[in-house]
């Protein structure tokens, strides 16, 4: 999943990055509201975190210009704490929901899972391929008895195959929602993944659940006239 964080305090706001990296999340920063439109406006995001507090355009009237452009992205509002006016002008321009500063990391990871559970990206908390669990609540996967031991990047890319299991995953599409500006996103980064990935999911394994499409992506599911044992989905 791709976030937004738009902070001008750069010490929080790449503290903040840092955290959601390390849960597996692909952030990209803005430190102002212009250029929070200009990044809104070439990706496509989950969710955004947004301080109201901003340089130039406010968090407000940012939230207010995304909505008018018809934008429909999850917007988390940081407010002061003592700021009941500021919340209640966020919530009006459209924003999802509110966090004051300062806050626990913990509260701001319940609250996204909380914005795209609503917004529908995750159907459950575990996602079950064949005999492959991937477990959305402790970052965790395994296949049949056995653990898979996987970086954040690889559990984000892993976890992007399982929710759109049987559907062939585009290149493109997993670099808007699994990578960020913030590293080489170009090159053959997403092949190196993808041979990772393939290789802790299928080897030694008698069905093969990870297959490649040449020019067309990446796929995710249970070969046909797999055995029953094998090809339950729950």
């Amino acid at each position: 999943m791709r976030l937004l964080i738009v902070e001008d305090d750069r010490q929080l706001r790449q503290s903040v990055a840092r955290g959601l990296r390390e849960d597996s999340y692909a952030v990209d920063q803005a430190s102002d509201g212009q250029q929070a439109l200009d990044m809104a406006a070439a990706h496509e995001y989950d969710a955004i975190v947004l301080d109201i507090l901003l340089p130039g355009i406010d968090g407000i009237e940012v939230c207010r210009l995304l909505r008018a452009c018809g934008g429909t992205t999850p917007i988390l509002m940081l407010t002061a704490l003592d700021a009941v006016e500021q919340r209640i002008a966020g919530l009006d321009a459209g924003a999802d929901d509110y966090l004051t500063k300062p806050f626990d990391f913990g509260e701001l990871q319940a609250r996204l899972r909380a914005l795209t559970r609503r917004r529908g990206e995750v159907v459950a908390p575990d996602l079950v391929v064949g005999d492959l669990v991937v477990d959305t609540r402790r970052h965790a996967a395994r296949r049949g008895a056995r653990d898979i031991a996987l970086t954040a990047k690889e559990f984000a890319f892993l976890l992007h195959l399982a929710r759109n299991a049987g559907r062939v995953v585009s290149k493109a599409e997993l670099m808007a929602h699994v990578w960020d500006d913030s590293r080489e996103s170009w090159s053959n980064i997403i092949d190196v993944y993808a041979s990772r990935v393939r290789r802790k999911v299928d080897d030694g394994e008698a069905v093969a659940l990870f297959s490649t499409h040449r020019g067309a992506g990446y796929l995710l599911d249970v070969p046909r006239g797999t055995p029953p044992a094998v090809r339950r989905k729950g």
